[in-house]
């Protein structure tokens, strides 16, 4: 018999929407917030997220609402489902002692921009506590709303918060495991979207397989050189949160941000590709990101370059490919 938890999901977009049915179907007291009121009052009278999951009932037993104080007061875990540019703005009107009484658990994937912090330490900022997780791994919401099988990874820098987490979230249809590298599972969640852009773009160049499976290779070597270098368990990107994640993101009719790369390559400008688009490609702003944090620690991210100048240069698709592929001769494995 699963304990009764009081949880508070907030983020209204298709991941938080699609955590909060799972949780509500495993019996807990689950409230979905949302920013903007007047998408909330859809949602109620709908009961159907039509604009973020669509196809999927919103069930009696869950509670919408668009004030977070009321939203926060009494929940026992709050499970931040907010894209990580826009974290900050939320969790900072959140007090810090009710922050410090909660296990707080961020799902997004992302680098913020003017700070180069992990979602995990924008939390840890306001809140000051130890109790934070992070929920990472191959998992679009569709499929999870589906029930479809799904397997996730819930890291801590306690053991005891990351066990907590593993079985309020866990079920027939969702399991999860555990780790200790916060810093690990953040950036293979965030870096895999950069690689996802290029991989659309590979799909809208009409490339093949050969390309797209060098692509998901060197780009998992990248993302693992600079994940060592600030500290992250090597092997956390060859599990799900690395190389699952990557997999799925990069393969997936789902997946945002390989949608914007495949437009790129089929010849469109990302200003018009993001003014289309209702919910957010974390990648687009993660390259800016991880261009700075290569700087930062010298690291040499090839990809992530000629995505950058593609994105924010204007560079020509086609030849940010050759760009890579006549990079000087060297062995595959340093």
């Amino acid at each position: 018999m699963t304990e009764k938890i009081k949880i508070s999901v907030l983020g209204d977009g298709g991941w938080g929407t699609a955590l909060a049915l799972l949780l509500t179907g495993k019996g807990h007291d689950v409230t979905l917030w949302g920013a903007f009121p007047e998408y909330t009052k859809v949602l109620r009278e709908r009961r159907e997220n039509v604009k973020f999951l669509k196809g999927f009932s919103l069930p009696p037993g869950l509670d919408l609402s668009s004030d977070l104080d009321a939203s926060v007061a009494k929940s026992e875990i709050l499970v931040f489902a907010i894209p990580s540019q826009f974290l900050r703005n939320v969790i900072y009107k959140i007090k810090a002692d009710v922050l410090r009484d909660r296990i707080l658990v961020s799902v997004a994937k992302g680098i913020e921009r003017k700070t180069l912090l992990r979602p995990s330490q924008i939390i840890a900022q306001q809140a000051h506590s130890a109790a934070i997780a992070v929920l990472s791994g191959p998992s679009h919401a569709e499929e999870v709303a589906q029930g479809v099988p799904t397997c996730v990874v819930a890291a801590s820098n306690s053991r005891e918060v990351a066990r907590r987490v593993q079985s309020t979230f866990m079920d027939t249809r969702f399991r999860v495991y555990t780790s200790d590298d916060v810093t690990g599972v953040e950036l293979g969640g965030a870096l895999k979207n950069i690689i996802a852009i290029a991989a659309g773009i590979c799909d809208g160049l009409k490339f093949g397989s050969n390309a797209k499976a060098a692509l998901l290779s060197r780009g998992l070597f990248e993302i693992t050189r600079l994940g060592i270098h600030m500290g992250a368990n090597p092997n956390t990107f060859f599990g799900l949160s690395g190389m699952g994640d990557l997999v799925t993101t990069c393969i997936s009719e789902y997946g945002r941000n390989r949608r914007v790369g495949e437009l790129i390559g089929q010849g469109k400008k990302l200003s018009e590709i993001l003014a289309g688009m209702e919910m957010v490609a974390e990648g687009v702003e993660t390259t800016r990101s991880a261009v700075e944090l290569a700087q930062k620690y010298n690291v040499e991210m090839p990809i992530t370059a000629e995505i950058h100048k593609v994105l924010f240069e204007d560079k020509n698709p086609v030849e940010a490919v050759d760009s890579l592929m006549m990079r000087d001769a060297k062995m595959e494995i340093e």
